[in-house]
C-alpha cells in the first residue's frame, strides 16, 4: 500500500455509453427514468471516435496525479474490453469496435501513472443475476426485478452461473492488464457469503499479485472510498475521497454545476490533511473527448500542486485539529510542518501546540523567509506559547498559500487540554 499512501491525487473516469444520451450512468433504467431498452439504444451510439489516452494521459500527469481508475464496466454491464464471455462490450456491440482498455493501460504506463479498474460486482444485464435473494426468508414483493427474482423464484444453479461469469471477467482484465487497483462497487446486492469474497480475493491476489483492493468487498478490501463530502473525522487507516467535478460521474452536459478550481483545492487539501487521497471523476463524452470545463480544472490544479510539491508530495497527515486554523501536513521526516491558509488574513495566523525551536518560516513558492513571533506559554514547564505568523498580502496564492514552518528536530507537539502552572 505504500505507493497508493504517498499518491495524494488520482483520476476516477466514468465512461460509458450513458455518455451518448448524457443520462445517469445505470441507474437512469433501474430507477425506471429510461426504459432498458431506451438505454441500450445507445450502444448504437457510442464511437469512441476521438479517443486519445495518451492525451487523457499526458493531461492526468500534468493534473499532478499519481493514478487513474476507468470504468471497465458499470451495472449495465456494457464492457470496455473485449471480453470472450459476453457479446455486450464495446468491441462486439458499438461503433467503437475495439478495445478501449488495452489503449489507456499503455498511455498511462509510459507517464508511469498506476493503473485501477472500477468493476461493478453487479450487472444488471445479466440474465442469470437477478437469480437469488439476500436471504432466503426474505418475502418483499416490492424488490427491483433487475436485481432480485420474484417470491418462490429462487434459483441458485443460475447464481452459480452468474459467479463463474463474474470471476471469469475478473480473470480477463487481471491477467491480460495486471493493474494496479480493483476499484469495485455494487456489493450492497448481496451478502460476503453470496458474493464469496475471501475466494475472491484470494483468487485476484493469484491473478495479479500485490493488486490492491478497494473496501467494497465487505471486508476484505484494502483502503475506504467515501463518496462526494470530504470526512469530519479522519478515517481509520488508507482511505480516498471520490468526487466530481460538477454534479454528475458520467457526462451529462445539462449539467454545468462545476465546483470552482479553488474549491477543489480547498478539497484536496482537506483530504491530503487527513492522510487520504483524492479521486477527482471526470466524465468523457461518447466520443472521448473531456469536457473543456473539465480539462481546465485538472490543468489548474496541476499548475498549483506543481509550485506547492513540497508540501503535498510525499508528505503524511498533519496537525490533529486545534492546532491551525485549516488543514495541514507534515513531511516524512516530521521536521517541517506545512500550513494550509485558504483566505486572506486579516492579522497575524496562529499555530498552537509546537514545542520546537522554528529553524525558518517560509511562503512556499516563494523567496525568502516571513517573520513570526512566539506568545505566551511556560516554556520552564514545556508549554509552549502560540506562534503568531506574519504572512505578506503580496505573498498570498490565488487558491491556497501554503506556509512552510521548519523545525529544529522532528515534532514536538503539545496537544492536552491544559494545567495549572505551579512553578514560576
Amino acid at each position: 500500500m505504500q505507493w497508493f499512501k504517498e499518491a495524494k491525487l488520482g483520476i476516477f473516469i466514468h465512461w460509458g455509453i450513458y455518455a451518448v444520451n448524457g443520462i445517469p450512468e445505470s441507474w437512469s433504467f433501474y430507477n425506471g427514468e429510461i426504459s432498458y431498452n431506451d438505454y441500450m439504444k445507445q450502444l448504437d451510439g457510442f464511437t469512441a471516435s476521438k479517443y486519445d489516452p495518451t492525451a487523457w494521459a499526458s493531461l492526468f500527469k500534468e493534473a499532478g496525479a499519481k493514478y487513474a481508475v476507468l470504468t471497465s464496466k458499470h451495472h449495465d454491464g456494457v464492457a470496455l474490453w473485449d471480453t470472450k464471455l459476453s457479446k455486450l462490450n464495446v468491441a462486439d456491440s458499438t461503433p467503437a469496435k475495439r478495445d478501449l482498455i488495452g489503449p489507456f493501460v499503455k498511455a498511462l504506463r509510459e507517464k508511469d501513472l498506476r493503473i485501477g479498474f472500477y468493476f461493478s460486482h453487479l450487472d444488471w444485464s445479466h440474465p442469470d443475476y437477478a437469480s437469488i435473494r439476500y436471504s432466503s426468508d426474505d418475502t418483499r414483493e416490492d424488490l427491483n426485478s433487475f436485481a432480485f427474482p420474484p417470491v418462490g423464484k429462487e434459483d441458485p444453479a443460475r447464481w452459480e452461473n452468474f459467479l463463474a461469469f463474474h470471476r471469469g471477467q475478473l480473470k480477463e482484465l487481471g491477467s491480460r492488464y495486471k493493474p494496479d487497483i480493483f476499484w469495485f462497487d455494487g456489493d450492497w446486492d448481496r451478502t460476503v457469503e453470496q458474493w464469496r469474497f475471501k475466494e475472491l480475493r484470494r483468487q485476484l491476489h493469484e491473478w495479479v499479485p500485490g493488486v490492491i483492493l478497494n473496501a467494497r468487498m465487505k471486508g476484505y478490501g484494502d483502503y475506504k472510498t467515501p463518496e462526494q463530502g470530504v470526512p469530519v473525522i479522519q478515517p481509520d487507516g488508507p482511505w480516498e475521497l471520490c468526487l466530481t467535478i460538477n454534479d454528475s460521474w458520467g457526462y451529462q452536459g445539462h449539467d454545468q454545476n462545476y465546483k470552482s478550481t479553488r474549491q477543489l483545492l480547498r478539497i484536496f487539501t482537506e483530504v491530503i490533511g487527513m492522510g487520504g487521497n483524492l479521486l477527482l471523476d471526470v466524465g468523457p463524452k461518447e466520443d472521448g473527448t473531456i469536457p473543456k470545463p473539465q480539462e481546465e480544472r485538472l490543468r489548474e490544479i496541476g499548475k498549483w500542486i506543481k509550485k506547492h510539491e513540497e508540501a503535498v508530495y510525499p508528505t503524511v497527515a498533519g496537525l490533529p485539529l486545534g492546532h491551525f486554523y485549516g488543514p495541514t501536513t507534515l513531511s516524512k521526516d516530521k521536521k517541517t510542518i506545512f500550513l494550509y491558509q485558504y483566505d486572506i488574513p486579516r492579522d497575524k495566523i496562529y499555530l498552537k501546540g509546537v514545542r520546537n525551536k522554528i529553524k525558518q518560516i517560509r511562503v512556499v513558492g516563494q523567496e525568502g523567509n516571513i517573520a513570526y513571533t512566539r506568545n505566551g506559554g511556560a516554556h520552564w514547564v514545556n508549554i509552549p506559547g502560540v506562534l503568531l505568523i506574519d504572512v505578506p498580502q503580496n505573498m498570498l496564492d490565488e487558491y491556497t498559500t501554503v506556509i512552510a514552518v521548519e523545525l529544529e528536530g522532528e515534532l514536538d507537539l503539545y496537544h492536552a487540554a491544559g494545567e495549572a502552572v505551579e512553578v514560576n
